[in-house]
């Protein structure tokens, strides 16, 4: 697993981008390589099969590993946009990555958030309890183990304490198991894996990260510098789109959504379940069409300072964003 807050300098790989054809009159590429996610629908997908990516093309190139894989891999030119959690972003540009967020894709609410849960019949209830204890995440470094440390702090452990908490890197699909089979203490859990867990039984809630943050957008898609500057054209179109897309499911019934993207998952024939999409409940995202807020930022750039992963003012929110390309930021993000 990638530890992204705790990236390692990164060499940024020159690539050439090559002219699939006009963009608006100017020579630039008409096709955005992308990494996608099993079983899952991401908002670029939905915005080409809507038609609001027209004619800029998406070329599938593999499935993402995690957020902070994700953006390394546009940051190094091997894709051209990529997302994952602020926090990643934020340590990703610390590192001196020429990357730009450009729109807000994932979030939480009442429907769609992270909950760390215990056994029912666990001695854990407040966040002292968790020293000595272990806690089973998707990934370490990103949204789940910012959330946490977020909750000790809280809690009132000290930075000491806070070290005695063990985290583990668990894949999603053996949380829940792990959790029972009492390897780990607490277990971080989303979406369809969160749903059924709940189902079955035997589980209590420690806390949501919506009770620290209440809804909150979480992760935004990059692009490089380099990309924006031979492609603005292409680069609005696919913000445009992608808000676009945000802003459909925000706006269209939970099984109109659900329909879509069992459609789109049936048409790309990669020999995937469908289960999860059928399980979505609504896209998190805080703001109208993804349009991206200053505090998104500045909650994870204070943290990281805090934390000692960055340097204070090495990393200012603003210079880390932009919605010059998003089409509701002129119209309110409400």
């Amino acid at each position: 697993m990638i530890r992204p807050l705790s990236l390692v300098p990164i060499l940024l790989a020159v690539t050439t981008l090559t002219a699939c054809g006009t963009a608006q009159g100017s020579t630039e590429t008409q096709e955005l390589r992308y990494q996608g996610s099993v079983g899952n629908v991401t908002f670029p997908e939905l915005a080409e099969e809507l038609g609001y990516l027209k004619p800029v093309k998406l070329k599938w190139i593999g499935n993402t590993t995690s957020g902070p894989q994700d953006i390394q891999t546009a940051a190094t030119g091997q894709s051209d946009f990529g997302g994952a959690f602020n926090g990643a972003v934020v340590k990703l540009v610390a590192a001196k990555a020429p990357i730009k967020a450009v729109v807000s894709y994932y979030g939480s609410d009442q429907y769609s958030y992270q909950g760390f849960f215990t056994l029912q019949d666990s001695p854990i209830h407040t966040a002292r309890d968790l020293i000595g204890k272990k806690v089973g995440m998707n990934t370490l470094g990103a949204h789940a183990e910012a959330v946490l440390k977020e909750y000790l702090k809280r809690g009132g452990l000290t930075p000491a304490e806070i070290k005695q908490v063990e985290l583990v890197a668990v894949p999603p699909v053996s949380t829940e198991q792990s959790l029972r089979q009492k390897q780990i203490d607490v277990a971080v859990l989303g979406g369809l894996l969160r749903d059924k867990a709940l189902a079955r039984g035997g589980l209590k809630a420690l806390f949501k990260d919506v009770d620290l943050f209440g809804n909150f957008s979480a992760g935004t898609y990059v692009l490089t510098d380099r990309f924006i500057k031979q492609n603005p054209n292409t680069a609005r179109k696919f913000v445009e789109a992608t808000a676009k897309a945000i802003q459909w499911t925000q706006t269209h019934s939970r099984d109109e959504v659900v329909a879509e993207f069992k459609k789109i998952i049936a048409k790309r024939g990669r020999n995937e379940d469908a289960t999860a999409v059928g399980f979505w409940k609504s896209s998190g995202v805080a703001t109208k069409g993804g349009v991206i807020e200053p505090q998104e930022f500045q909650r994870w750039i204070t943290w990281l300072e805090d934390a000692g992963e960055i340097k204070p003012g090495q990393v200012k929110a603003q210079d880390v964003y932009t919605n010059a390309y998003n089409p509701f930021a002129s119209g309110g993000s409400r």
